[in-house]
């Protein structure tokens, strides 16, 4: 079977120091796969050239075997590729209703003049209404953007990631910066995403981590340490090295 998303050898170069080195990846349809690391372990610069940001210096990214290595960020967002930031990328002025009014119309090509027709548009006011709904927005849905409390803007990035109909979805950190109290409803929306899309997230909290990755990928110094299931990984000497300060003797 074809993968979902594939990287082959993934390099990045910034002058003299290198990034990432020899990065394969691979994720099946309906994956739910972490990418975990260390503080500079490289992880947000594989996001960066998964999504397009940065170019590689060599290897290739694999979008449904279609290879997408030179192909810009927009058409890849085209292609079902799509994700969330570790800082929030939202219109603070907006309220979610009219954020994922404006996400889906313009995912139907009707972004231009979305304040007229998405309130006139059944199927669109009923696709907005499951957003809200999916995503516990509804009792703040009429509230400015700005005000909302963090971790309802973090639930309203990932649901208009959502609203592009993914079938990768990134998730940089959602959880960063988000109280105690509220990461739990950002924890139970994730693992209640469709099974049909592949999910890749990127997190440093390790509870979130392990209670819903299928499928665990250990960054360090911008190479990949270890991959294998939650309970492999957790034993491995070489991750209780890197994250606990354990001594390894290879």
């Amino acid at each position: 079977m074809t993968p979902v998303l594939e990287t082959r050898a993934l390099e990045k170069h910034f002058g003299g120091v290198v990034a990432a080195s020899q990065v394969s990846l691979r994720l099946e349809k309906g994956a739910r796969h972490a990418l975990i690391g260390p503080n500079g372990a490289g992880k947000t610069t594989i996001i960066n050239l998964l999504t397009g940001v940065l170019r590689p210096t060599s290897g290739e990214i694999l979008l449904d075997g279609k290879d997408i290595s030179h192909v810009q960020p927009y058409e890849r967002v085209r292609l079902g590729m799509v994700r969330t930031f570790q800082i929030n990328q939202l219109f603070g002025e907006l309220t979610p209703l009219e954020s994922l009014g404006l996400a889906v119309s313009e995912r139907l090509g009707t972004g231009g003049d979305w304040w007229r027709r998405f309130g006139t548009r059944s199927s669109v006011i009923d696709e907005i209404g499951d957003l809200l709904e999916r995503f516990s927005l509804v009792d703040v849905m009429r509230e400015e953007t700005a005000i909302l409390p963090y971790g309802k803007q973090r639930l309203l990035e990932i649901a208009l990631a959502f609203a592009c109909r993914p079938r990768l979805l990134l998730l940089d950190e959602p959880a960063a910066g988000v109280p105690d109290l509220e990461r739990q409803e950002i924890l139970a929306t994730i693992a209640a995403l469709p099974d049909d899309v592949t999910v890749l997230l990127i997190e440093h909290d390790m509870d979130i981590v392990f209670s819903f990755a299928d499928r665990i990928s250990v960054l360090v110094n911008g190479e990949m340490l270890v991959e294998g299931p939650p309970a492999e990984v957790a034993r491995d000497p070489r991750v209780r090295a890197v994250y606990l300060g354990e001594t390894f003797d290879a």
